[in-house]
């Protein structure tokens, strides 16, 4: 409100103001996409946050930290997933059973026999908050240690993997 003064009164103009407004994105809005990912020969620090960034939906412009607005991610060949220096042999996954002296570990390359998909799950969990968001958010995540998996009939037809391997490791 702006006054102006003249011949003895005070006369009130009142301007409007232009506003912008925020676009927040909902549930309602999210329209989530089929993701195909192949793990073979990737090293799988780089290859999880690529996938978590996928999960949170931060590839998109309608992104929000608050609301689940990421994509399904299926990543075949989990079993062919590279580390980098000699975590294959050092690194430890270490959980306790909840009884006395129940503290467990187990080594990637002892992981990688019995069930190479929790590794890859593991890595990109790590990398999302831990909150309720996260539980919402692994179960979009879908992870195959060959190359057959589930969900051929929903993605769609001519669906290629969007990473391939651009280092080869030895």
């Amino acid at each position: 409100v702006r006054f102006l003064e003249g011949m003895g009164s005070n006369i009130a103009l009142v301007t409007q103001f232009t506003t912008t407004q925020t676009i927040m994105s909902h549930k309602r809005f999210a329209n989530p996409l089929w993701h195909l990912i192949d793990a073979r020969g990737q090293v799988l620090g780089r290859l999880s946050t690529q996938i978590a960034h996928i999960l949170r939906g931060k590839h998109k412009p309608t992104f929000s930290p608050n609301y689940d607005c990421g994509d399904y991610v299926v990543v075949i060949n989990a079993a062919e997933v590279k580390l980098t220096g000699r975590k294959y042999e050092d690194k430890k996954y270490t959980w306790h059973t909840g009884y006395v002296g129940g503290l467990k570990q187990r080594t990637v390359k002892e992981q990688m026999n019995i069930k190479p998909e929790e590794v890859v799950r593991k890595a990109v969990l790590g990398m999302l908050a831990k909150n309720a968001l996260r539980d919402r958010l692994a179960r979009k995540l879908r992870i195959f240690p060959g190359n057959r998996h589930l969900h051929e009939d929903i993605l769609p037809q001519g669906t290629e993997c969007i990473l391939t391997s651009q280092r080869q490791l030895e």
